[in-house]
């Protein structure tokens, strides 16, 4: 291949990195290593992390996950890395606080199941899947001390998390401090060229690349992705209970997709839709111009995400079920009967059922939902948390999505 045709291939593959980023750190390095890449028929590596800090990955994390499939499909090594060791460690980015690391069993129960999930987005047969407790735990104290010594407190607090607060005088433990050089150290024991992460990354990612010179390799670019925040327009999270999982149920993941506000779906849209969805592409931009349907837009992204994590069947499923269950207010038709015992009187606390039938995660949480008139049976509104139930068949609804078919006896 010519000099022109490498030059030529490489920007093509450049603009693909490239898209839906907010930045692009190192991309002049990075053309040229490409090009003698490409000269010599080897792929570059591609490192994207994620700590197993809960057990599903959120739609949040499919931003930078469907760069990476691109990416990959452009013939390069996609590195998806597991951090078991820095979820020990907790990563403080975008924290006011000091995050509490995780139990080495809750770590590995949650990343049991990263793999698959992640297979559902990556080929993970043609990928390097892997945990970066690999060579952390074998790396020793002198090892360690020395890695630290290639960065000093001040550049730290010039992190804008740190920064603020040092500022408020919040308390920044010193383990805190370690997270980023652990991830920069992945980086250079992977030898990556390129990283992919949030913009809530971006120091850590960055001092991958310092760290990297300072162990004599060229340093990795840095490509930034927006980050999708939550159903409630704050940063996704599932431990803010915002979040919409890709192993959730699809009706549970439609619901939530059509509980958000119409300016959010566009930008939901914007970022998922990776050069998907022509069908709803039309319909995007009629909205832009401030026409069109927001409803049926909605439907149309919602359907699209179930079928995305959990195919077309279960998308047919989850929007007729939003159709009866919500808008027609009906029932689940398959909805199974329970058989709950009462007490010794003959009776049940209505909040005690509630809990029991998994329809509120708590009888605080119960109490709050009755008060809000979102609790009914049979089709009325309970008005009171109080209310004792004798023996008999019942409908239970809460919120719009759960229900329960009872039979007290």
């Amino acid at each position: 291949m010519s000099r022109e045709a490498l030059e030529r291939e490489a920007a093509r593959q450049l603009h693909v990195m490239r898209r839906g980023a907010v930045a692009f750190h190192g991309e002049e390095e990075l053309r040229e290593r490409l090009i003698a890449a490409l000269e010599e028929q080897r792929p570059l590596r591609i490192k994207l992390g994620m700590d197993p800090s809960a057990p599903d990955l959120h739609i949040g994390h499919t931003v930078v996950l469907n760069k990476l499939r691109r990416i990959q499909e452009l013939g390069h090594t996609p590195i998806f890395l597991v951090g078991d060791f820095t979820a020990r460690i907790g990563d403080p980015s975008g924290k006011n606080k000091t995050r509490p690391a995780l139990d080495a069993d809750t770590i590995e129960q949650n990343a049991k199941t990263y793999v698959e999930q992640v297979g559902r987005i990556l080929d993970v047969d043609n990928a390097e899947v892997r945990f970066n407790s690999e060579w952390m735990e074998d790396l020793s104290s002198s090892d360690f001390v020395r890695l630290c010594s290639h960065y000093t407190v001040a550049r730290m607090l010039e992190r804008d998390d740190f920064a603020k607060r040092y500022e408020a005088n919040e308390p920044i433990a010193v383990h805190e401090f370690l997270y980023p050089f652990v991830q920069a150290y992945d980086s250079v024991v992977l030898r990556a060229d390129v990283e992919l992460g949030g913009t809530d990354q971006t120091f850590n990612l960055l001092m991958g690349r310092e760290i990297q010179r300072d162990y004599g390799q060229p340093p990795q670019a840095v490509i930034t992705h927006p980050l999708l925040v939550g159903t409630d327009g704050a940063k996704m999270s599932k431990s803010l209970g915002n979040g919409i999982g890709i192993l959730d149920p699809p009706g549970e993941l439609f619901g939530k997709v059509m509980s958000i506000s119409d300016a959010l779906m566009l930008e939901y849209y914007d970022l998922l839709h990776d050069d998907r969805w022509q069908d709803l592409e039309p319909r995007r931009e009629a909205l832009g111009w401030g026409g069109g349907d927001p409803m049926e837009f909605k439907l149309g992204l919602a359907r699209a995400l179930v079928e995305r994590f959990a195919g077309a069947e279960a998308a047919r499923d989850a929007a007729e079920q939003f159709r009866s269950v919500v808008q027609a207010k009906e029932a689940p038709k398959d909805l199974e009967e329970v058989r709950c015992e009462t007490g010794p009187a003959g009776d049940i606390g209505l909040l005690e059922l509630l809990e029991r039938l998994a329809l509120v995660a708590s009888r605080s949480e119960g109490r709050r939902l009755v008060e809000q008139g979102a609790v009914r049976i049979d089709g009325e509104v309970v008005a009171d948390p109080t209310l004792r139930m004798r023996a008999g068949d019942f409908l239970l609804k809460v919120g719009k999505r759960r229900f329960a078919r009872v039979r007290l006896l």
